[in-house]
């Protein structure tokens, strides 16, 4: 099984980070520049992305707790696809910034050549994106 997983450095504070993530209708906007449109319907979302392709994700949790909301893709591209974001705060800055953390684990392990790419280039728009 692939496991990805990037440490994100947000410059904004955790409140406001979990309060865009959190909402699913948010994830185009967090991911502008990937993502070009999000619908909603209950625990589904179709995210659409800048390539036109559209994927079907199923919300499996929001935990405001933890900040952390994971979620599945639904379909056949994948055996198996799991992930989450979560955001934490800085502990020296608690105000000022955060972090996401992104892990997403997979089967087949040949699809790593697609999804890497995409959740670099979703960590770079996420960093540019959620900013207070």
């Amino acid at each position: 099984m692939a496991s990805l997983y990037r440490d994100i450095p947000l410059d904004c504070g955790a409140a406001h980070a979990w309060a865009t993530l959190r909402d699913s209708r948010n994830v185009a906007r967090v991911f502008a520049g990937v993502l070009t449109d999000v619908q909603v319907d209950g625990d589904l979302r179709s995210v659409t992305f800048a390539n036109g392709n559209v994927v079907q994700e199923r919300i499996v949790t929001v935990d405001d707790a933890a900040m952390r909301v994971a979620y599945t893709v639904c379909g056949p591209n994948f055996e198996h696809y799991a992930a989450s974001m979560q955001i934490v705060a800085d502990e020296v800055e608690p105000g000022g910034r955060c972090r996401l953390v992104w892990i997403i684990d997979f089967l087949p392990d040949e699809r790593r050549a697609m999804v890497e790419p995409l959740m670099d280039a979703g960590s770079a728009a996420a960093a540019r994106n959620l900013k207070s």
